[in-house]
């Protein structure tokens, strides 16, 4: 459990509570009560507790009858606690499957995985943003991996604007396979029209990722083609 975020949640109560859910698929108040050696008002603030988190949710049954002879509510996992408090091994399948597309198919198909992720964010942002200044954009941008991103800010540079994003979502993936961060910096470049160049990078270390737009560098949007970033080291990757 120490590996899992259900680990920080402070109330042990209320970890039982969500590991009982969990192996067991639902409950009524009087089980929980049961399971934690507690009186059922006591498990009822635990279950509201968690209810309000959005961890759990409740749903009357009116087939059975509870020890009032009111119908009985039975309380479930929400998604959101599937999907953030328990192990997941998304990234290790992200991972498998990029080698899996290389080995099997071929450097050029990868390539081709890969562009084609772009074309799709491109188009599911490309509307939103349509018509706006640029630094209009890439404020909208900041939310390119989470709505609101507490991690991103924008700044400036050498006279260039700069995404700075503090927290990857893909980072495991990212570490394995550097390569997936190319789409990142492909569908900047053709949703702010010019070149976008990553000069610091979560895998090195350097505790972010700046993606500096270079105004001076116009790309059209419609024909720039993908390719992968390169690495940091090449000196065809260095900014005048």
């Amino acid at each position: 459990m120490s590996n899992t975020q259900l680990s920080k949640i402070a109330s042990r109560a209320q970890r039982e509570i969500l590991q009982r859910l969990k192996t067991s698929g639902c409950a009524t108040i009087a089980e929980l009560a049961q399971m934690l050696g507690v009186t059922d008002e006591a498990a009822r603030r635990h279950v509201l507790n968690l209810e309000s988190q959005g961890w759990i949710a409740g749903q009357t049954d009116r087939s059975q009858a509870g020890r009032a002879g009111r119908p009985v509510t039975i309380y479930r996992l929400t998604d959101a606690a599937g999907d953030h408090l328990f192990p997941k091994r998304y990234d290790a399948l992200a991972i498998a499957l990029l080698n899996a597309v290389a080995s099997v198919h071929g450097e050029d198909a990868l390539k081709t995985t890969l562009a084609a992720i772009v074309d799709a964010q491109v188009a599911a942002w490309k509307d939103r943003l349509a018509g706006k200044p640029l630094e209009e954009r890439i404020e909208l941008l900041r939310g390119f991996y989470l709505a609101e991103d507490p991690f991103s800010s924008v700044e400036e540079a050498d006279g260039n604007l700069v995404l700075v994003e503090r927290n990857c979502p893909f980072h495991n993936v990212a570490l394995s396979e550097p390569r997936l961060c190319s789409t990142t910096v492909a569908t900047l470049s053709r949703l702010l029209g010019c070149q976008v160049v990553r000069k610091q990078r979560l895998q090195n270390g350097d505790g972010q990722c700046a993606f500096h737009v270079l105004r001076d560098r116009p790309i059209d949007a419609e024909s720039f083609p993908f390719e992968f970033e390169p690495p940091e080291d090449d000196p065809g990757h260095a900014v005048d």
